[in-house]
């Protein structure tokens, strides 16, 4: 599978995931949800990888750490986005961290254009009455930023690790990180063990397998290529927010779908051409 493979793989387990474990907010909440996504997830990888950073660098040690806290905070900000918005509203407003990465890259005029083609796509889609509001837009603008800099870190990783040790480090400083948020859970969670048995399979699908997929993909990619390859990420995000959650797009979701995903697209044809034609 190549590097896009990889990329849409990792996209249609991450958004299938968050879908599922929306009716876990309702139990512990969405800090709590996304701090034991974490720690199962981890606890998994380890087993899995069993890593030996015994002879780490320490630039193997900053990638890792980098990435634990840019996935920290950006799933910390997306969860308490889709608790307050819909799934794909807030992934469409997420993926402009990315976006803007790789449109900035090259300040010409087209990429300034399409930048504005995805402003139009973003006032599309968080109208009045879209329901969405406020503070979910804003944390799902911080998830934004978090995953413009997860771009970066997760490549960073995988250009300096071998498998997934690295991942599997990673995602232990992001649970470290977030463990204060799931303590006050641990009651409930004993109580409620069919909620727990859907946190595993969330984090297994999203931090094992998805996060695992991305990895493999940006291995292959640059990270201004990988940055608009998400350009999908907004789709996927709303036919799997309707198909699971009931989340109908109506006539302006779609037209600010497709403003956000041209844009995208355009930015990758760009960026491709233009590193087609560096020096090999």
């Amino acid at each position: 599978m190549n590097g896009a493979g990889f990329m849409l793989l990792g996209a249609v387990l991450i958004q299938w995931s968050a879908a599922i474990v929306i009716p876990v907010f309702g139990a512990i909440g969405p800090s709590a949800t996304s701090a034991w996504r974490f720690l199962l997830g981890a606890i998994v990888l380890l087993a899995l990888t069993r890593p030996n950073v015994r002879h780490w660098t320490r630039r193997q040690w900053l990638g890792a750490l980098a990435l634990g806290a840019t996935t920290a905070f950006m799933n910390l900000c997306f969860y308490l986005a889709i608790a307050r918005i819909p799934l794909g509203g807030a992934v469409a407003i997420e993926y402009l961290g990315p976006f803007c990465v790789a449109a900035f890259g090259r300040r010409t005029p087209r990429h300034l254009a399409l930048v504005a083609l995805a402003g139009v796509g973003v006032v599309a889609l968080t109208r009045p009455g879209n329901g969405l509001n406020l503070v979910g837009v804003l944390f799902a603008a911080g998830a934004g930023l978090g995953w413009a800099a997860y771009v970066f870190a997760s490549q960073r990783v995988g250009g300096t690790t071998k498998g997934f040790g690295g991942l599997a480090v990673s995602m232990s400083v992001a649970a470290m990180l977030t463990l204060p948020l799931s303590l006050g859970a641990s009651a409930r969670l004993v109580d409620h063990p069919d909620v727990l048995l859907r946190l595993l399979i969330v984090a297994v699908a999203a931090i094992v397998l998805g996060f695992g997929a991305e990895l493999e993909g940006l291995r292959r990619l640059r990270p201004s290529i990988a940055g608009v390859l998400m350009a999908g990420d907004p789709a996927v995000a709303f036919f799997i927010g309707w198909l699971l959650l009931n989340q109908v797009a109506r006539g302006w979701d779609l037209v600010g779908l497709g403003c956000v995903v041209v844009a995208g697209a355009g930015v990758m044809l760009d960026s491709t051409v233009s590193e087609s034609e560096l020096p090999q």
